[in-house]
């Protein structure tokens, strides 16, 4: 009750500032979100998101006109952006889903800032800040190549997603790097990784080498006798580093498969995309040392406990990126004067947010992200 309280109050307030100033001395921000429904959780994480920055601008003079975009509901959409029109807005932050960006190209006499990160590329009047596929992996690339890594095994599922990751390969135009496609069904996938690791064979060799010291009784027969008894297979992957482009559930598949495949720890650098923090991989994850890029921990820990503070309520992940929309529009803004096209946002400099820092050049955004691996329950950067 006390979240419907504050969401009715929020957008009263927003709503009364629409009549604070009719000159252009303000600028007015569209807010476009599931606000009712079932997806009305992550919709007002937003709106409560953009009532944080609005607080640390501190500015009467931004203005933000929310409005109820549903989820994927094209008609509703349509009617909040006619809208936001009709109330002079020239900037707005949505939509949520890529899915949606076909209408908002539409409204070509608006930009839209999106959390989506679906590309790193400015389309037509959409920007999209979420955390790129192409950032991140130009992220672990550098990790993996100030390791000293040189045979890197790019792994990814055959999903719904599997053409959208194959593209933004092929624009990377990356040399000397194996990819390697796998199924999300577990059953599978076991047998897939034991091909790529060349299980079998490593076990032959473990069983050959064996049967060479079983019949002697030298101290040193002995002794190797029983340091091959230690292990599983012998003999090395073809590999050195791995970057595993999954999440969840699928993702503690394929490393627990890299495990029981016996790919050594130590000489496998083992690396996947942006995990937001999520604390259940402690518990499940095989892989002593796993590492990913990500948004800074510190200030997404004091988002986190500044929203929390606020709302008594834990932030959806993306609404930190609503937050950072907020003010790349307000820098952008006072920086020029006004914002006319998307050309605007087209920076010399690199901008920082709270997620980290941003580079918007060659009309594509990308994000500087950190590297972290997990180890003793803890996020540690690297």
């Amino acid at each position: 009750m006390k979240k419907i309280i504050l969401v009715k109050l929020f957008l009263l307030v927003f709503n009364l500032n629409l009549y604070a100033d009719e000159n252009n001395k303000s600028i007015r921000i569209g807010l476009l979100a599931p606000l009712t429904g079932k997806f009305s959780d992550l919709g007002n994480s937003l709106l409560y998101s953009l009532q944080l920055a609005l607080e640390e601008i501190n500015d009467e003079n931004v203005i933000i006109v929310p409005r109820d975009s549903g989820f994927n509901e094209k008609e509703k959409l349509n009617k909040a952006i006619n809208e936001m029109k009709s109330n002079n807005v020239k900037v707005v932050i949505g939509p949520i889903s890529n899915e949606e960006f076909e209408i908002a190209e539409k409204h070509n006499d608006l930009i839209f800032i999106s959390p989506s990160n679906i590309s790193s590329k400015f389309s037509n009047n959409i920007i999209s800040i979420g955390i790129s596929l192409e950032s991140q992996l130009l992220a672990l690339l550098n990790f993996i190549n100030k390791q000293k890594k040189t045979k890197t095994v790019i792994m990814y599922p055959k999903n719904q997603f599997l053409s959208l990751i194959e593209k933004e390969l092929k624009n990377l135009n990356l040399t000397n790097i194996k990819t390697f496609t796998y199924s999300p069904n577990p059953e599978v996938l076991t047998g897939e990784i034991e091909k790529l690791t060349n299980y079998a064979q490593r076990k032959r060799n473990l069983k050959q080498r064996k049967k060479m010291f079983e019949d002697k009784e030298d101290e040193e027969s002995v002794k190797e006798l029983e340091r091959l008894e230690q292990l599983y297979t012998l003999g090395d992957v073809n590999f050195d580093s791995v970057i595993i482009i999954d999440f969840g559930n699928n993702l503690k598949s394929v490393l627990t498969s890299l495990v029981y495949t016996d790919v050594d720890q130590k000489n496998v650098l083992i690396t996947t995309v942006n995990q937001w923090f999520d604390e259940s991989i402690f518990f499940e994850n095989t892989i002593k040392d796993l590492y990913y890029p990500s948004v800074n921990f510190n200030e997404y820990s004091k988002y986190n406990k500044k929203y929390l503070e606020k709302f008594n309520n834990y932030p959806t992940e993306i609404s930190i990126l609503t937050y950072d929309a907020l003010g790349l529009i307000y820098y952008t803004w006072k920086k020029n004067g006004m914002i006319k096209s998307i050309n605007d946002f087209s920076f010399k400099n690199k901008i920082k947010g709270k997620i980290g820092t941003f580079s918007f050049k060659n009309q594509k955004v990308i994000q500087e992200l950190d590297i972290y691996k997990t180890g003793d329950k803890k996020f540690i950067k690297f």
